[in-house]
């Protein structure tokens, strides 16, 4: 075509059209090189990969026994308890309370034993304090013949403190002679009849009601 010739647009639109439909194949042709280099044209092998996986979630997988004894119905439709020995439970469960409560009675008899065992040491060991402490009223008392105004309050002091813890003094004089709380040392005779407490020559304590010393008496009959 020369310079001066005329150019026919349908031949340029041609021409175009042509050159962008070689591209188009080039550029085809290129992605589908780049596809096979990255492994991107593996279809069937992927479409057999979902395949499995459908026939995976496809399965139907039992759920066990004992679990499926468990599940709540969420209808709210009754459970069936025909199978279990209502009479065996219930039997059990009165078992387990008898037990229980024979096991709450001995904790309660060992509990009352205890107290009674650690009171029963208390009471002792002040007994025995108690006891020790008699010689000292002996030689009070002994003081208060001689010299009872001066000693008299003392002596009634003291016994007023140990009466509180327990001590008491045994009043005998004239009275019946009793072995348990007193023993006769020396003897008057009359003309016969009940022993009687005619002179105390040492006192007798009790120790919260139990004889802690016998009184030393002199009797008549």
């Amino acid at each position: 075509m020369g310079d001066g010739d005329m150019v026919d647009p349908d031949d340029l639109n041609n021409e175009e059209l042509a050159g962008s439909a070689s591209r188009s194949a080039s550029e085809s042709a290129a992605a589908a090189d780049a596809a096979d280099a990255t492994g991107q044209n593996d279809v069937p092998e992927r479409a057999g990969e979902f395949d499995e996986i459908d026939t995976l979630s496809a399965l139907d997988f039992e759920v066990p026994e004992v679990v499926a004894a468990d599940l709540v119905d969420e209808s709210g439709a009754e459970v069936d308890f025909s199978d279990i020995d209502v009479a065996a439970v219930l039997a059990e469960r009165d078992e387990y309370k008898s037990i229980a409560q024979r096991v709450q009675a001995e904790f309660e008899n060992f509990r009352k034993q205890a107290n009674i065992r650690a009171q029963s040491d208390a009471d002792r060991a002040t007994g025995r304090l108690a006891e020790a402490f008699l010689p000292v009223l002996d030689a009070a008392e002994a003081a208060f013949l001689r010299h009872p105004d001066e000693v008299g309050p003392l002596l009634n002091q003291m016994l007023a403190e140990l009466k509180k813890q327990g001590l008491e003094s045994l009043d005998l004089d004239g009275q019946p002679f009793d072995p348990e709380v007193a023993e006769a040392v020396a003897h008057d005779p009359i003309d016969g009849g009940v022993p009687i407490v005619a002179e105390v020559l040492r006192s007798g304590y009790q120790w919260k009601g139990k004889t802690l010393r016998a009184a030393m008496v002199k009797t008549k009959d």
